[in-house]
């Protein structure tokens, strides 16, 4: 994507044409009917000119598609009010995330998964300079995580504050993070290409269940780590 000055109106204002058309087609039919023909056709544009603002069309499309985001990005901070630690936080974070993923899972896929070019650098962030009214207001904190684009870096940074509290070091966070990642683009390319028939609840049970036994055995196994670190007096 080309980059913008907040200050050309006018060049916001054009790609802002393009991610509605494109976010209204998703709406009216699904997000693999989106073609540059049918965004150019609805925004009142040559088919060329969306080159001009979009390295690809799946780049395009991530931004449409973010525009469904907005009632995860809303739900995040009552999810995390429930935890008690940082670490109960997180697993609720990952509930959150999941849920949200299984009810839309093309939506996920397209802005999480999908290859969206060599160069994309980081578009939520540039997504929410565009629509800063889909971000809201959530806590300072949860800023970070939820305008990155990679979700190895979101899931980076949201294990800051368990490193912090003294939950595991950062390798095992490392690894947490693999396999957690693994996890879950497991069951959604499940879901996605219906192999797996259950609802988006049920789906995020199962998987939860997963989530948390990486979580609470990594935990388990750092703390046995410190007892035969400890000299026996």
């Amino acid at each position: 994507m080309i980059e913008f000055d907040q200050k050309d109106i006018k060049k916001i204002r054009t790609i802002k044409v393009f991610i509605d058309a494109a976010s209204q087609i998703i709406e009216e039919e699904d997000i693999e009917s989106v073609t540059i023909r049918k965004v150019a056709k609805i925004a009142g544009y040559n088919s060329a000119t969306i080159y001009n603002y979009f390295d690809n069309c799946n780049q395009l499309i991530f931004f449409a598609a973010t525009k469904f985001l907005k009632d995860y990005v809303q739900e995040m901070p009552g999810y995390i009010a429930r935890g008690e630690n940082e670490l109960e936080k997180l697993i609720l974070m990952w509930e959150c995330f999941c849920l949200h993923s299984f009810r839309k899972p093309k939506i996920f896929y397209a802005i999480f998964a999908d290859d969206i070019g060599g160069r994309p650098g980081n578009l939520l962030k540039n997504y929410y300079q565009l629509y800063p009214e889909d971000l809201g207001s959530p806590p300072e904190e949860l800023i970070p995580m939820l305008v990155e684009t990679r979700l190895s870096r979101r899931t980076s940074i949201s294990m800051e504050p368990v490193l912090e509290a003294g939950f595991f070091s950062e390798e095992t966070a490392s690894e947490i993070d693999e396999e957690i990642r693994l996890v879950y683009h497991g069951m959604l390319s499940l879901i996605i290409n219906k192999r797996i028939k259950c609802e988006p609840e049920e789906a995020t049970k199962r998987i939860m269940r997963h989530i948390r036994r990486i979580f609470y055995y990594a935990v388990e196994r750092e703390n046995q780590n410190q007892k035969e670190k400890t000299p026996v007096s």
